[in-house]
């Protein structure tokens, strides 16, 4: 008879299963009798294997029966997914194959052990006088004592025993590996759990678990046409946030499917093999999200959740295998996390390919996978809004230069951090999609052939109260020709600071929003938020966008925003890819402190009619080829240099003095280029530059490779994670690789 067990039911049964198993080991645990001739005093060393490998064993089973519960307690909390459920089936069955061995070989020692027992209990009552010489009998005497090896190939072998010995208390991770304080138990666990002593004689001699590479994976990433798997993974959850990023996705399926469908109609793309991606974004998880999660009603940033929400649809469309996740515990079941503080690695190799996070995500990350979280960081990509340079990407040389910063110092390759914008080609450039096309449920007499019919309406972006405030000049020349309308957020209750001549509509629905940007002129900005999306999604729906000049530019050294990030950009406007990359007459960036340069500019903007204009790049065909790009191509687990751009598309060029490759490769209308910096460093490239060098030297410094005309210096790069496209001295003249655009703005 076959009995359908419900959810909820099979985990009751399972973690009643295991009880009963860890209670018996348990049982087990209880030591026998000591006899009366067995000698007092003895080490743990000297104790022999009688019991950690059980305490083991239970410690192992109830970790598992206590996971199961926490699964069962939070599946209102945490809705799993099919793939989720794969996901964790996997995981049982690997850890009942490892706990299946483990059994036998504990019930073989057990065995043994009785055996060895019941003979000495018999060789007890046949003669109670000591052996000859006072030699101890071999069953009563101690086992081979544990030394700490002396190998070079292990260097700080014992390093690691002393610190174990005194703090592998600090973690009940280390007791669940099978460390118990003594010395043999702790070089059992750093051979073969870490890497650190080589492995013992009798003891398990390959790789530690998590070291082990998933079956390679042949199925091909089809592109879909449908975004049905990514609705599954999202549908179920409560958070203001996780349903924000599921309503944008709907409303720009159409888009999305349209990209695929001509993604999959493309005959020179490469097809990659299908990846298994875990998208967690830490700033929903943890203490933060309650948090962040309350800001998404109140008028807080979205940029954040516009990117989750347009990668998330990439990848799917893409045809890769998604899990998504905004739970701590969730994540640590996900990637096979030991029992504990974190200081351990996990229990078996990652069977992800590729885990998008953000900073808060990386820190949890590296909060449970110990040493493991060195071993699979290349496999991370980080969404990055402000991006991260390279100097203050690397620790010690952060500390060592004056870089160092509350983010960055994480050691990854600058290219997987990901950014909103292409602040800095040092990173890679994620974006979003903008929300530009027209969708089906728009009358068609509310549009016009190339541009929307549009009031004589100013649309204020700032949806905070403190936004506004030392505003009040600017936004009443603003009024004094344009109805100004805001989106303030405002509880009950509350009284608003806004000017009387303002409309406030409060805080609208994104749906709502778009519906009065199709109407307005113009989209104004305050000065903050700082490059968020919606200035470039006003002007796809037709808006001119109108902002002030920094003069001095923002930067870490004046603005409290920047105080802390890990760039030394110098913000010249409130957004400055709009500023430079757009420009007039969809951008007009003023002094908005001078009342005649303000008011002059809104009578140029009245008095011209913009076309609906997209950049490329902000399409959902361009991030899709460019996330395509990334997936195929970005390998930072290789240890050989990076392939991809082709060396063929290097234009090699030596700047002058005082000058960034980033300015370099623009003032050729050419783009810098990171993954192309090792062609460059060698010596070969300054006698190709017609350059005579006196010296050469090779040293580790995020200016490097450059040639200083003083006294004919010539400097190539030591440390490739310091290769940079950002940075200059006035004394040194950068060589850059710069390569051409693969879009173009307009």
């Amino acid at each position: 008879m076959r009995v359908a067990l419900r959810p909820r039911s099979g985990c009751l049964l399972l973690c009643l299963l295991l009880s009963v198993v860890t209670l018996l080991l348990q049982g087990l645990l209880v030591p026998l009798e000591t006899s009366s001739d067995e000698p007092a005093g003895r080490s743990p060393e000297e104790q022999g294997p009688r019991g950690p490998g059980l305490r083991r064993l239970a410690l192992r089973l109830e970790a598992l029966s206590t996971q199961m519960q926490r699964l069962n307690k939070d599946r209102d909390h945490v809705q799993l997914s099919r793939n989720d459920l794969r996901d964790l089936l996997q995981s049982f069955r690997q850890d009942q194959q490892g706990l299946a061995l483990f059994v036998e070989r504990e019930l073989q020692r057990v065995s043994q052990k009785l055996d060895q027992l019941g003979r000495h209990q018999h060789h007890h009552h046949e003669d109670h006088s000591p052996t000859p010489g006072g030699r101890r009998s071999p069953h009563t005497g101690p086992s081979t004592k544990c030394e700490v090896p002396s190998d070079p190939a292990y260097p700080v072998c014992a390093e690691k025993v002393e610190f174990l010995q005194a703090q592998w208390r600090s973690d009940p991770c280390y007791a669940f590996y099978g460390v118990d304080g003594t010395t043999c138990s702790i070089l059992t666990y750093l051979s073969e759990i870490e890497d650190f002593c080589p492995p013992r004689l009798g003891g398990n001699q390959s790789e530690p678990p998590w070291h082990h590479k998933p079956n390679f994976n042949t199925q091909k990433a089809e592109p879909r046409t449908t975004l049905e798997p990514l609705y599954e993974l999202i549908s179920n959850s409560s958070s203001p946030a996780v349903r924000f990023i599921r309503s944008r996705v709907e409303r720009m399926s159409e888009r999305w499917i349209d990209a695929g469908l001509r993604l999959k109609q493309s005959s020179n793309k490469t097809v990659p093999i299908q990846m298994k991606v875990l998208l967690y974004p830490g700033a929903l998880a943890g203490s933060v999200s309650q948090r962040f999660a309350a800001m998404v009603d109140r008028g807080g940033p979205l940029g954040e959740l516009v990117q989750w929400a347009d990668l998330s649809a990439c990848l799917t469309i893409l045809g890769h295998d998604l899990t998504f996740s905004t739970s701590q515990s969730h994540l640590h079941s996900l990637i096979g996390a030991a029992p504990g503080r974190g200081s351990c690695p996990i229990q078996r190799a990652l069977t992800f390919d590729l885990i998008y996070t953000d900073y808060h995500g990386l820190a949890h990350l590296k909060g449970a996978m110990g040493l493991a979280f060195q071993h699979y960081q290349c496999r991370f990509r980080i969404l990055d809004s402000f991006g991260t340079e390279p100097a203050f990407n690397l620790e010690s040389y952060a500390l060592s230069h004056g870089y160092k910063t509350l983010w960055g110092s994480w050691g990854l390759q600058p290219l997987q951090y990901m950014t909103m914008f292409p602040h800095t080609p040092d990173n890679s450039f994620l974006g979003f999609s903008s929300e530009d096309a027209v969708r089906r449920e728009v009358r068609e007499d509310e549009l016009q052939p190339e541009s929307y019919r549009k009031d004589r309406i100013a649309v204020i972006y700032g949806k905070q109260d403190y936004m506004w405030q030392g505003k009040s000049d600017y936004v009443e020349v603003i009024s004094e020709l344009l109805e100004t309308h805001a989106t303030v957020y405002g509880p009950l209750g509350h009284s608003s600071n806004l000017p009387s001549f303002v409309r406030n509509h409060g805080l609208l629905s994104q749906e709502h929003f778009l519906r009065l940007l199709r109407r307005a002129k113009v989209f104004v900005g305050l000065g903050f938020p700082y490059e968020g999306p919606a200035p470039i999604e006003a002007i796809s729906l037709g808006c001119v966008f109108l902002q002030p000049r920094f003069d001095p530019p923002h930067s870490p050294e004046n603005s409290e925003f920047y105080r802390g990030k890990p760039t030394t950009r110098q913000i010249t406007s409130q957004h400055p890819y709009a500023e430079h990359s757009i420009g007039k007459p969809y951008v007009w960036t003023v002094d908005a402190t001078n009342r005649s340069d303000v008011r002059e500019a809104l009578r140029a903007i009245l008095s011209t009619e913009v076309k609906l204009f997209t950049p490329q790049e902000f399409t959902c065909w361009g991030m899709l080829e460019r996330v395509h790009g990334y997936v195929t191509h970005q390998n930072f687990c290789s240890k050989s240099a990076p392939s991809w751009p082709p060396e063929s598309s290097l234009r090699l060029h030596l700047g002058p003095l005082g000058q960034s490759c980033v300015s370099v490769c623009q003032r050729s209308s050419l783009l810098c280029d990171p993954a192309l910096f090792h062609h460059l460093n060698t010596p070969a490239v300054f006698t190709r530059l017609g350059l005579g060098c006196s010296s050469t030297v090779q040293d580790a410094d995020h200016l490097f490779p450059s040639y200083s005309p003083w006294g004919r210096h010539c400097a190539l790069q030591q440390e490739p994670l310091l290769f940079s496209c950002s940075g200059s001295d006035p004394t040194r003249r950068r060589l850059c690789p710069c390569r051409a655009h693969l879009h173009r703005t307009r």
